[in-house]
C-alpha cells in the first residue's frame, strides 16, 4: 500500500468520526502522528507493506471504532 494512500484512509475517517488525525514530528525513518488519544508510528517509505499497512489501521480501531477499515 502507498504511504499516501495510507495516511488519506486515516485521515478520511478521522474527519468523518470528527477526531483529530495530525503529525506529531518527523523521526529519521518514521513519522508519528496522533489519532484522537492513540499515536501510530508511519514509516517514511513510499511502499508500506501489506501486512505493516494493516496493522497501523489496527492500531487505530480505538479512536476510529472497530473494524473501520475492513
Amino acid at each position: 500500500m502507498r504511504r499516501a494512500e495510507l495516511l488519506r484512509k486515516i485521515a478520511k475517517q478521522a474527519r468523518t468520526k470528527c477526531v483529530d488525525f495530525e503529525l506529531v514530528r518527523e523521526g529519521g525513518s518514521h513519522s508519528l502522528y496522533r489519532c484522537g488519544d492513540v499515536r501510530v508510528t508511519v514509516p517514511r517509505h513510499s511502499e508500506i507493506n501489506e501486512l505493516t499497512a494493516r496493522g497501523i489501521l489496527a492500531e487505530t480501531e480505538s479512536a476510529l471504532g472497530r473494524g473501520w477499515w475492513r
